[in-house]
């Protein structure tokens, strides 16, 4: 029989993106699996069910648990519905297996083989599937656009019958993806743009894009494209200059983080009560614990005439084009082991071996 695969209705607080969209149905039904989606599966992100009917998938009801081989999430579903699953069945997605006891249960003695994507490697061979480069692109974007909103001035620069208003400056701290991203649609909407990250090699990237690349003097080249930790020392070098220099910026979009930790707190306590009044940071490192000491996760405060937003789930916010980069992720990960409409996992492949999660 053909590999039956299912995409489900997201039931996560929040969450509108969905994992199958009627593009992938059809290219999956292309490679000769059998495509089920959960009815209203795409309804938050735009797609109607009418739509997936069209592409050639199939309206998925209850009963047929136990015959589905491969499952496609944003988020994982609760363990138990998980368990109706058959032995050897597959789920990919954004899993978080090491902090949920009952999920990880479920990947023991082979019951199922999860595939939480964070794990994917970052080489060349796995772009076309790295979820969190395609999602940091939408939150990147998101989060200029948040920061433009609660300014409360013009990001351009603009001559008027009551004279020159100078261009906001904005300083976006963090070049991965999501960095990058905001850089670009702070310099589209006319800001004075700065970015700042601790890996030099970055340099030419923020200034590809227009910006002046903010040096502090600290380096923390880490591996896989990512920082590393800094030393005490570092730290307090690069708070003391960082501090300083915040007083003249009147945007912060913090984006730093560091994989499987904490975000680093870079902007401290002191550094905002520095700042002017009515300035603005929007921390879209919220979602893992925030690069601003003040930021409260999925909150908007105010500090000494600071406003510190720390929203979460940034990527739902773009959900229609946010749903369609996540889904070609999730197939062309699905490709590397569907054949012909038949399953073959080679374990010998690092794409799968590293990013299986093993407990």
């Amino acid at each position: 029989m053909a590999v039956a695969l299912l995409g489900i209705k997201e039931t996560a607080p929040g969450e509108r993106r969905v994992a199958l969209t009627p593009e992938t149905a059809r290219k999956l039904g292309a490679l000769g699996i059998t495509v089920w989606y959960q009815p209203g599966a795409g309804q938050a992100a735009g797609f109607t069910d009418a739509a997936y009917d069209d592409a050639g998938a199939r309206a998925f009801d209850a009963a047929r648990w136990a015959e589905i081989d491969i499952l496609l999430c944003v988020q994982a579903p609760a363990a138990e519905v998980l368990a109706q699953l058959k032995p050897g069945a597959s789920v990919v997605g954004l899993l978080t297996p090491a902090a949920d006891p009952a999920l990880a249960a479920l990947a023991s003695d082979d019951r199922l083989h999860l595939f939480p994507l964070q794990q994917l490697p970052r080489t060349t061979r796995a772009q076309a599937m790295d979820v969190l480069s395609s999602q940091a692109g939408m939150a990147g974007y998101k989060a200029a656009l948040i920061a433009a909103e609660r300014a409360p001035r013009f990001f351009p620069m603009l001559t008027t019958a009551a004279g020159t208003v100078r261009p906001a400056k904005v300083l976006v701290i963090g070049a991965g993806v999501a960095g990058l991203q905001a850089i670009a649609t702070s310099r589209r909407l006319g800001a004075q743009v700065e970015g700042f990250d601790v890996r030099p090699e970055t340099r030419e990237q923020i200034q590809s894009l227009g910006a002046r690349f903010l040096d502090l003097g600290v380096s923390a080249v880490g591996e896989g494209g990512y920082a590393r930790a800094l030393t005490d020392e570092e730290r307090a070098e690069q708070q003391r200059r960082l501090g300083d220099h915040l007083r003249s910026v009147d945007v912060v979009v913090c984006t730093a983080a560091v994989p499987g930790r904490r975000a680093p707190t870079i902007v401290t306590a002191a550094m905002v009560e520095g700042m002017a009044a009515g300035s603005v940071i929007v921390d879209l490192a919220a979602e893992s614990g925030g690069n601003c000491e003040l930021t409260q996760p999925g909150e908007c405060i105010e500090h000494q005439g600071v406003t510190i937003d720390g929203p979460l789930g940034l990527a739902s916010r773009g959900a229609t084009q946010a749903s369609e980069m996540y889904a070609r992720n999730l197939m062309n990960f699905v490709a590397l082991f569907v054949r012909d409409g038949q399953l073959g996992f080679d374990w010998e492949d690092e794409l799968l071996a590293k990013t299986r999660w093993q407990a």
